[in-house]
């Protein structure tokens, strides 16, 4: 099942004024005929109204999963077309709301309409499909993940982070090799993906609490603006983009404002604003503060994933402790212990 969202790739020229318009995916077969030589059925869903993705909000996530649970048993796949300025924070709910996932749902789109002679479109969506249809020879879906294709490669969905507004790469995992590669064959890195629990049933929590804030620290943030954002009362969590490997300033206005914080109760929790590497909080002086603090690392998770990772874990235990404790394990992959 094709699951159009919004998003760049399903446009094409209006043949009266040349606009770009959103085209029907149930005709999906008239603008991309490749398709037609696979062996198997395609049917697409369309949400209506479409969602461009600077506008993608939590309840898209959640009808999204519903949509999936609502057809799981009736299809081997499934293909999400989906903007591109959110795709990895969608991709990255979704791993986390989908449980028991024995079937792919891959995420895609492009960077040029798939109705213009250079798209990008029409190759992310092939391979995409064919991707999202490869079994094993036991029958089993070869990648029963949640994942994004785009640019050759596939990656684990709550491990990407977009990095180019232009290429046709444009996405990026830092920190955890690609799952599949396409080249002349589709080359699947099968020691890297996950597979469920035999007999584990699949099942969807959409459970979600958004109370979550990003602090990004840089040179000259002031008291004022770390208060406003660590001690809100509306905030039960906030993510801290520190330098380096969980650096953050010494300064005791600073600390004691991490401190206060924890004492009333926040979840804090420390992502490196490098692109690759992990938050170390014992490896120098400027990170151990925090440790001592009472903030959780974030390990080597990007920041899209540390989010719907809190929104999930927020979502269902009303315990910020138990939180805390849950954010420090590897859930779905999204962290390297």
């Amino acid at each position: 099942m094709i699951i159009y969202t919004g998003g760049t790739i399903g446009m094409k020229a209006d043949a009266t004024d040349q606009t770009l318009k959103p085209f029907d995916f149930s005709q999906i077969l008239e603008e991309v005929p490749e398709l037609a030589k696979f062996a198997f059925k395609i049917d697409s869903y369309t949400f209506d109204p479409l969602i461009d993705s600077s506008d993608v909000e939590p309840g898209l996530w959640q009808k999204l999963a519903a949509v999936i649970r609502d057809h799981y048993d009736r299809y081997d796949g499934f293909l999400v077309l989906h903007g591109t300025d959110t795709m990895s924070y969608s991709a990255s709910a979704l791993s986390f709301m989908l449980d028991g996932l024995s079937k792919p749902v891959i995420f895609t789109g492009s960077q040029l309409p798939i109705g213009i002679p250079r798209t990008d479109g029409k190759e992310n969506l092939i391979s995409a499909v064919e991707i999202a249809s490869a079994r094993r020879s036991d029958g089993t879906a070869v990648v029963p993940e949640v994942c994004i294709y785009f640019g050759s490669k596939l990656l684990r969905g709550n491990r990407t982070t977009k990095i180019s507004a232009e290429q046709f790469d444009a996405f990026a995992s830092p920190n955890l090799p690609p799952l599949a590669e396409a080249g002349i064959n589709i080359r699947y890195n099968e020691a890297l993906i996950r597979r469920p629990e035999e007999g584990e049933p699949f099942r969807i929590d959409t459970r979600l609490d958004t109370r979550v804030s990003i602090l990004k620290i840089h040179p000259g943030i002031t008291p004022q603006v770390v208060k406003n954002i660590l001690l809100g009362s509306e905030t039960r969590a906030v993510i801290i983009e520190t330098y380096g490997s969980g650096n953050a300033p010494t300064a005791a206005w600073f600390l004691d404002i991490i401190r206060e914080a924890n004492r009333m109760g926040k979840v804090l929790v420390n992502v490196t604003q490098c692109p690759s590497g992990c938050v170390n909080m014992n490896l120098y002086a400027t990170g151990k503060p925090l440790l001592e603090a009472g903030t959780v690392s974030g390990y080597d998770s990007t920041t899209e994933s540390a989010l719907a990772k809190l929104f999930h874990l927020l979502g269902k235990y009303g315990d910020n402790g138990q939180v805390k404790a849950l954010f420090d394990l590897d859930l779905k992959g999204e962290i390297t212990k």
